[in-house]
C-alpha cells in the first residue's frame, strides 16, 4: 500500500517520525492505528457549568484579549475566551508565536480541552481550538478519537488532533473502500461489517453502537488471522516433520518405575504421561506443553519420558534457562536414577575443557543417555549420536532461534517436551502456544499440604519475629526475598543490604546466607549450598530464587514490599516453600497505602493456591502484555485492538474458525480461501515470525 509521506498533511519529516517511532510506514499501517479512547463532543458547554471533576469540555465563543506573562524560559501566552456569559482563561506554555498568528479576537472559536483550577478560577492549558463554521462544528460533535503518540512526535507537532486531521481526509477519500480481508462467507456467517464501514467507525463513530460493531469486526480478524497462521503452521509441521516412533517400554522405565519411584505418582503425572507416550508411538514429531505448578512434578514426568527414548535406542536432552535451574535438575535427576546404569551429564557454561572434551565424546559414542544444561546444549560443538528427546524447562526464556538449534541436533527433528512452572490463562496459551499440544498437572504428589497465606502490614514486624523464632527452633529454614539490593533514592524501599543487616541484628544466634544477582556465580552457589544444607538457618534474597531452589526443610516464604511484585511473580516465590511435609506459610509483608489493585492483588494470594486461577487474575489485572514470560521475550505478534483479557470467547470462536477451515482446505486453495492465503502473505511479510517450533 501507498506509502505515508505522500499524504495531505504527512511530507518526508512527518514519516521519518511515524515509522520511527509507531513502525508506521503505509497507508494501511496508519489506518489501523486505532485510537485507544474516545471522548464524547456531542455536546456543547456554558462556562458556568464547569466543575471540578470534568475530564473534557467543549464551548463555543470568542477570544476577548491574549497576554504575555513572565519572561524568557518562563513566558507564557494567557488568552481571556468568553461565551457571552462567562470568561475562562486559556494557557500556553510553547508555541507562543503560531498561536498569536493564528488567533484572533473577535472570531468565533470551538474550544476543547480539560478544565483545571488554579487560583481559584478554572483555566484549560493547551486547548484545541478551531474557527467555528458549520461544518466544523459537525465534524467536531459525535465521539472524537485519541491516538497513542510519543514525545518526540509531539515536539514534532505530531499529537493526538494531528494524527486525526490526517486520518480523517483519507478515510473520507477513499472512493473504491479499503480492499477486504476476509471472505464474504465469514462476513455473512458472523454478521460482520466490511472492512471500509469498520475502518471508518473505528476512527470516526457515529455513535456507540457504530464503534461497537466496528470493533467486533476488528478484533475478529485479529485473532482470527493469528489463529488461522499458528494452526496452519502447525498442520504444515506435522506433514513436512516426521517423528521418531517410539515403540516399545522396555527395561529402564520399567525397572525404574517398579523399584525407583521415589512415590506413587499422582493421576494427573500418570494422565500426562499416557499422552507422551500416545504422541512418541504415533510417527509423528511430539510437540507438547506440559504446564504444572511449582512442585507439582513434571520433572519426574520429563524423566520417564527421557527413558521411553532411551528405551527405544535414542538419547535425551534437557535445557534449563540458569545454570542453577540447571544444577538442580542434574542432581534431582541423579538422585532419582540412583545405580540404574543410566549414564548423566551436566553442561554449562562453568564446564571445564578436560570435563567438556570427555562429555563430547561420550555423547557421540552414545554412551551418554541424558545431557542436562544451559543454551550451552546449542553449541554447534555439541554433537549427539541420536537425539530423539528433548525437554525445555521455562521456555519463555529461550529466543526461537535458541531453540531451533536443538532440532538440527539429527537428521529429524527429536520430541519436544515444554516445561513451564508459569501457569499461563487459556487465551495466553492458546495464543503463544496455539501449535502444541496441552498437558496439565493440576495436583500436587501426596503428602503435601497447602501452604497457608498471610497478608500483613509492616507494623506486625515485632510478633512476624517471633513466628520466625518458633519456626527456626523447630528445625525449619526461612527465606525472606526483597524487590532491590540497594537503597533507591526513588522509592522508600526496604532494600536487602539493610534488610540483611537488620536479620543479623535481630537474630545474632542464627546464620544467614544472602543471594542476589550481582553475586559472582561461584558466591552465589556456595550461599545457596549453606542454605540447602541447613549450615544457614534464614536466606535473604532477591527473586534470584524465585527458580532454581528446592529446600524441602524450607517452611516460611516472607516477601518484603510484596506490593511490588506482580501476581505470577508472587506465586512463583510462594513455590519455594511447601516443598516438605511440614505445613508451610508465605507471609505477605506491605505499607498501610495500597492502590485497589495491589490490595486485589494481596486477596487473590491469600484466598488461593491455584496457579491458574492466579494467572486469570493476572491478565484481568496486568493485561498480556506484562504477564511473567510473555514482557520478556515479547509476544510473537502486536496485537492492535483485540485484548486477551477481554476477548477470551471471541478467541475461541475465531480458533474453531480457522480450524474447520484447515480441516477442508488445509492449503487454502479453494476459490473462497484465496483471500485468506492472501493475507496470511502479507502477515508474514509484516515482521511476524510465528516460528516453527514449540
Amino acid at each position: 500500500m501507498q506509502d505515508i509521506k505522500y499524504l495531505p498533511g504527512v511530507g518526508p519529516k512527518r514519516a521519518t517520525l511515524f515509522a520511527a517511532e509507531l513502525g508506521i510506514r503505509s497507508v494501511e499501517d496508519l489506518l489501523r492505528h486505532f485510537p485507544y479512547k474516545y471522548v464524547d463532543r456531542s455536546r456543547f458547554y456554558y462556562l458556568h457549568e464547569i466543575h471540578g471533576n470534568m475530564p473534557y469540555i467543549q464551548v463555543k465563543g470568542q477570544i476577548l484579549r491574549f497576554d504575555k506573562i513572565g519572561e524568557g524560559k518562563n513566558l507564557r501566552l494567557s488568552a481571556i475566551f468568553t461565551d457571552g456569559k462567562d470568561t475562562i482563561e486559556l494557557v500556553w506554555f510553547k508555541g507562543i508565536k503560531f498561536i498569536l498568528e493564528k488567533y484572533k479576537p473577535g472570531i468565533t472559536y470551538v474550544v476543547f480541552g480539560k478544565p483545571a483550577p488554579f487560583n481559584g478560577k478554572f483555566n484549560i492549558v493547551h486547548p484545541e481550538i478551531e474557527a467555528a463554521t458549520q461544518q466544523n462544528i459537525e465534524g467536531l460533535s459525535g465521539l472524537q478519537p485519541f491516538y497513542n503518540t510519543t514525545e518526540k512526535m509531539k515536539s514534532g507537532f505530531l499529537n493526538s488532533r494531528a494524527i486525526q486531521k490526517i486520518i480523517q481526509p483519507l478515510l473520507h477519500n477513499l472512493k473504491n473502500g479499503v480492499p477486504e480481508t476476509l471472505p464474504a462467507f465469514l462476513l455473512e456467517r458472523f454478521a460482520l461489517s466490511n472492512l471500509t464501514e469498520s475502518l471508518l467507525n473505528v476512527h470516526f463513530p457515529k455513535d456507540a453502537h457504530a464503534l461497537n460493531k466496528a470493533r467486533q469486526r476488528l478484533k475478529f480478524e485479529e485473532l482470527f488471522y493469528i489463529q488461522l497462521s499458528i494452526l496452519r503452521q502447525s498442520k504444515w509441521r506435522e506433514q513436512n516433520f516426521k517423528g521418531f516412533i517410539f515403540g516399545k517400554i522396555d527395561h529402564y522405565f520399567n525397572t525404574f518405575y517398579k523399584e525407583y519411584l521415589p512415590f506413587e505418582l499422582t493421576e494427573a503425572q500418570k494422565r500426562v504421561i499416557r499422552e507422551i507416550r500416545t504422541d512418541v508411538g504415533t510417527g509423528k514429531q511430539m510437540n507438547r506443553l506440559l504446564q504444572g505448578d511449582v512442585g507439582s512434578g513434571k520433572t519426574l514426568v520429563a524423566l520417564l519420558a527421557m527413558l521411553i527414548a532411551i528405551d527405544n535406542g535414542f538419547q535425551a536432552a534437557l535445557m534449563a534457562p540458569t545454570e542453577i535451574l540447571a544444577n538442580q535438575h542434574f542432581e534431582t535427576i541423579r538422585n532419582f536414577l540412583g545405580d540404574l546404569g543410566v549414564n548423566v551429564a551436566l553442561l554449562t557454561g562453568s564446564t571445564r575443557t578436560k570435563a567438556r572434551q570427555e562429555l563430547h565424546e561420550k555423547l557421540q559414542s552414545g554412551e551418554l543417555h541424558i545431557l542436562i544444561g544451559t543454551h550451552a546444549l546449542i553449541e554447534d560443538t555439541v554433537q549427539f549420536a541420536n537425539l530423539g528427546f528433548v525437554v525445555i524447562d521455562e521456555q519463555h526464556r529461550f529466543g526461537v532461534e535458541q531453540r531451533s538449534k536443538l532440532w538440527k541436533k539429527n537428521a529429524h527433528p527429536p520430541h519436544i517436551l515444554v516445561m513451564t512452572a508459569t501457569p499461563i490463562p487459556r487465551t495466553l496459551a492458546m495464543t503463544l502456544y496455539g501449535d502444541l499440544s496441552v498437558s496439565v498437572i493440576d495436583e500436587l504428589p501426596p503428602g503435601r499440604k497447602p501452604i497457608e497465606t498471610f497478608h500483613y502490614y509492616q507494623s506486625k514486624r515485632q510478633s512476624l519475629n517471633q513466628f520466625m523464632a518458633k519456626q527456626i527452633n523447630a528445625g525449619r529454614q526461612i527465606y525472606i526475598v526483597y524487590p532491590l539490593i540497594q537503597e533507591s533514592e526513588k522509592m522508600d524501599l526496604l532494600d536487602l543490604e539493610n534488610g540483611y543487616n537488620y536479620i543479623r541484628e535481630t537474630f545474632p544466634m542464627y546464620k544467614v546466607s544472602k543471594v542476589h544477582g550481582k553475586l559472582k556465580a561461584a558466591e552465589k552457589d556456595y550461599q545457596m549450598q549453606q542454605f540447602a544444607t541447613g549450615q544457614t538457618q534464614i536466606m535473604v534474597a532477591t527473586t534470584v530464587i524465585e527458580v532454581g531452589v528446592n529446600v524441602p526443610n524450607a517452611s516460611v516464604m516472607i516477601i518484603e514490599n510484596a506490593e511490588r511484585f506482580g501476581l505470577s511473580q508472587l506465586h512463583q516465590l510462594r513455590g519455594r516453600v511447601g516443598r516438605g511435609a511440614e505445613q508451610s506459610y508465605c507471609i505477605l509483608l506491605t505499607g498501610y497505602k495500597l492502590a485497589a489493585d495491589t490490595r486485589k492483588r494481596m486477596d487473590i494470594m491469600v484466598r488461593t493456591n491455584d496457579g491458574f486461577e492466579i494467572s486469570e487474575a493476572d491478565l484481568q489485572l496486568r493485561g498480556p502484555g506484562d504477564l511473567e514470560g510473555t514482557q520478556q521475550s515479547g509476544l510473537p505478534f502486536e496485537l492492535k485492538i483485540a485484548n486477551l483479557a477481554q476477548d477470551g470467547k471471541m478467541l475461541e470462536i475465531a480458533r474453531r474458525t480457522a480450524m474447520e477451515i484447515l480441516e477442508s482446505d488445509p492449503t487454502l486453495d479453494k476459490p473462497e480461501n484465496r483471500i485468506l492465503k492472501n493475507q496470511l502473505s502479507k502477515l508474514k511479510t509484516n515482521n511476524i515470525n510465528w516460528g516453527i517450533i514449540s
